[in-house]
């Protein structure tokens, strides 16, 4: 069962794809596949492919002949549209066919546009024809899918002509109340010529029954003979590349950085790949723990408030300090000893003596109280400072 599911899933006919494409390389039916080849065998060399969007391509001031635009959507911004209108007034021609045209545009040339509906259909199936008696059909041509229908509301009628016309299909092949699809709109020495229906340009509208004489006796307001800028930028359905290292091989520079890392990767592979020594344990020296041992014996002290004993003992390391620095002996204490001291510490001889009869009130009382012990530590830290000019 799960073998037949399986074989079922995978021989089912794939649901056609009515993705509003327009794309020339698209053979779905709402893509360009079977237009642009027909103009490709007609026109040969004088049909370009345009990338660039208009505003970059119609920089090139060589540019002249006819424009084409052909999507669902042109929604082309402020610039775009000026240059465009610039461009067609010094005497080409720009021709663009869209369900949805820019509002720039479309205030630019003083259009309006609406939708076509009917009160009782929820879908509209559009009927079409020309206006010019020798390119009308008897019958209009009739699009049997359910697609938007827009029109022009409001055209400048002193200046602009009336091309087309279309209507939303109401069970009769007939157009009684015309409403206008294409039109004509002279600018300077130029001329643009918008239409709303993309659909008869597509491959679905072309290869049914005979629906191409339509779209040709369309195409035939711009059969003059000029070269004819197909544009690729503005389709929905034009390939995108998302891939990172699109950007990276787009850029000279990042493009070979990022070479040098592929090329620094494999010699990192190859090189640390190879049998290393064994590593030599690091072994960490015996850290000093002299200064936690006196942190910890001081803060026995304190806690105790032995002030007197912590003072006896700042005393008999300021000694061991002065004998083992200064290399002075302690024993005797006169007046060479203070001169002494006071020259090789960097301090005067009346300092010297104050804070040593300092250090002889501490040792000869039997009680020292805090105030005293701190300054008694202050009083040998600004001395012992001074060493070797240090102030």
């Amino acid at each position: 069962m799960v073998a037949a599911l399986v074989y079922l899933e995978a021989t089912k006919p794939q649901p056609i794809n009515w993705f509003p494409s327009y794309y020339s390389e698209d053979k779905i039916p709402l893509g360009t596949y079977v237009l642009h080849e027909l103009l490709e065998n007609r026109l040969q060399d004088t049909l370009e492919k345009v990338l660039q969007s208009p505003f970059e391509k119609l920089k090139d001031t060589t540019v002249a002949g006819t424009y084409l635009f052909i999507n669902d959507r042109l929604l082309l911004d402020r610039t775009e549209v000026a240059r465009l209108y610039q461009w067609v007034e010094k005497g080409n021609t720009a021709f663009l066919s869209a369900t949805y045209h820019s509002g720039d545009l479309l205030d630019t040339l003083q259009l309006e546009m609406q939708n076509a509906w009917l009160p009782n259909r929820i879908g509209t199936q559009p009927m079409l024809n020309l206006i010019n008696k020798k390119l009308a059909s008897e019958t209009p041509y009739h699009i049997e899918r359910d697609l938007i229908v827009r029109y022009f509301k409001e055209i400048d009628t002193l200046h602009q002509t009336v091309l087309g016309v279309s209507q939303a299909y109401n069970d009769t092949v007939k157009i009684s109340s015309p409403k206008v699809n294409f039109i004509k709109a002279p600018v300077g020495k130029g001329t643009f010529y918008i239409h709303s229906q993309p659909e008869i340009f597509s491959n679905y509208f072309l290869l049914s029954e005979k629906n191409a004489v339509h779209t040709e006796n369309v195409l035939s307001y711009i059969n003059n003979a000029t070269r004819i800028y197909w544009d690729t930028h503005y389709k929905s359905g034009k390939p995108v590349n998302i891939s990172p290292l699109y950007i990276l091989f787009n850029n000279k520079y990042l493009k070979w950085a990022y070479y040098f890392v592929l090329i620094g990767t494999v010699l990192f592979v190859l090189f640390e790949g190879k049998r290393k020594q064994r590593s030599i344990p690091i072994v960490n020296p015996l850290t000093n723990k002299t200064f936690e041992y006196t942190r910890t014996i001081s803060g026995m002290y304190l806690d105790k408030r032995e002030s007197h004993e912590i003072a006896k003992k700042q005393i008999v390391l300021f000694f061991e300090f002065i004998r083992t620095r200064l290399r002075i002996p302690t024993e005797i204490m006169n007046s060479r000893f203070f001169n002494a001291v006071a020259s090789r510490s960097g301090n005067t001889v009346e300092d010297t003596k104050k804070l040593f009869t300092f250090i002889e009130k501490v040792q000869n009382q039997q009680f020292t109280s805090q105030e005293e012990l701190l300054q008694l530590n202050k009083e040998i830290t600004l001395y012992k400072k001074k060493l070797d000019g240090k102030s």
